[in-house]
């Protein structure tokens, strides 16, 4: 029996330490691009809507846009922003993405192919909390590098 009550008040401390940290991550919730305050480089993906919810004691990505080409572009990541690759679903050029929470209000995350980085960047979301900056740098397949800035805002 008291194993069990162990166990279980365990269990209940992850998952308040899961919740609390969904509740206090500032980038949780929904994202418009703000495309007026955004600078892309020719080519580059928009992700017009990006989403952070909790799954868990993970944090599920969704982004929503378009591709250089015009080709409507819907990708899903789920896991901890801990520095650790985890599997990306619905990217062609990307296989799996990590995160590290540099702290309160700023993120670094990259992309990866096949164990190798294609494209790494920097969140910060403002003290408001109403809108978060993506500075994210790439190269491309001829090693031209590319810089592209896009602004969000809260919704």
């Amino acid at each position: 029996m008291k194993t069990r009550t162990i166990v279980l008040m365990m269990v209940l401390c992850i998952l308040t330490l899961a919740v609390s940290f969904a509740a206090e991550n500032p980038n949780m919730g929904t994202w418009k691009l703000n495309e007026a305050k955004s600078k892309f480089s020719p080519g580059a993906t928009k992700n017009t809507t990006v989403v952070y919810e909790a799954a868990g004691d993970n944090v599920k990505v969704t982004t929503d846009g378009t591709s250089g080409d015009g080709k409507t572009v819907h990708t899903e990541w789920t896991g901890k922003f801990d520095g650790k690759d985890y599997p990306v679903t619905g990217s062609a050029d990307t296989d799996s993405r990590e995160y590290t929470q540099v702290n309160a209000n700023t993120t670094t995350f990259a992309n990866k192919k096949d164990g190798k980085v294609t494209l790494s960047g920097k969140i910060v979301v403002a003290a408001d909390g109403k809108s978060r900056t993506v500075t994210v740098s790439s190269t491309d397949a001829s090693g031209k590098k590319a810089t592209s800035t896009a602004v969000y805002d809260k919704q």
